[in-house]
């Protein structure tokens, strides 16, 4: 009943144009909600092919708390589901729109079991917004350090966040042009620290051996351009 007259494939890969997305999602929430368990094989289908894509258009503001419950009530009845889900929405997770980053109420209900499946992907994404220079994507990426269960999973699995989100942070916390940014990293940094100070201070010190080789190699370059230069322009003269 929802899937004919909402027409999802024209309305997210062609048009973007539909009245009453929200209603519908709205509608569709409670139906979900009265979903039997075990969830039927065409109910998560749906869930794949036909909610998850919703997250795609740039309109997604106008039905994203509807979008989000919906999603929400399928992963509290099967929670096998958030690692397809998770993967789903890094498809269609944004670089430069604010108003479309991230699903905190999704992450709210993931079950510790299932966090550890979808970390990695999870986290370089977030490293990935965290970086940009579209510093309302950053500061909504730094904002799930504010969320306590969030974080309870991120100590808990400190030992494989940490090391992905390490160099985006350190380098931002030197190199963003935007203050507020620079705070907030300054503070995940903090509580990276304590959460991990052993970890912490070996990544600090493999980050900085590894800038320093990096500098030594652009010297390199630099000085091998400059010996090529200076030999065309001998052979220039000879002539």
């Amino acid at each position: 009943m929802f899937c004919n007259p909402l027409r999802p494939r024209t309305f997210v890969y062609e048009t973007e144009h539909f009245n009453g997305v929200g209603e519908l999602l709205e509608i569709l929430g409670s139906i979900i909600n009265g979903f039997a368990l075990p969830l039927k094989a065409e109910h998560k289908q749906f869930l794949i092919k036909v909610l998850i894509p919703l997250h795609k258009v740039k309109c997604l503001s106008l039905y994203h708390a509807q979008l989000a419950y919906c999603v929400v009530q399928f992963l509290e009845k099967d929670p096998t589901l958030t690692e397809p889900v998770i993967k789903g929405l890094l498809k269609f997770w944004p670089k430069t729109c604010s108003q479309k980053e991230g699903d905190k109420e999704i992450l709210d209900v993931i079950e510790p079991s299932q966090f550890g499946k979808i970390q990695e992907p999870l986290f370089k994404q977030i490293a990935k917004c965290v970086s940009s220079p579209h510093f309302q994507v950053a500061e909504r990426a730094l904002y799930f350090w504010n969320n306590e269960y969030i974080m309870s999973l991120i100590e808990e699995n400190s030992n494989i966040i940490l090391p992905i989100m390490f160099p985006a942070l350190y380098r931002i916390s030197k190199e963003h042009w935007n203050q507020t940014i620079v705070a907030l990293v300054y503070n995940v940094l903090k509580t990276f620290m304590e959460m991990n100070s052993k970890l912490f201070d070996e990544l600090t010190a493999s980050y900085k051996a590894e800038r320093q080789r990096e500098k030594k190699r652009e010297r390199e370059r630099d000085e091998l351009w400059k010996k090529l230069q200076a030999l065309e322009l001998n052979h220039a003269q000879q002539q």
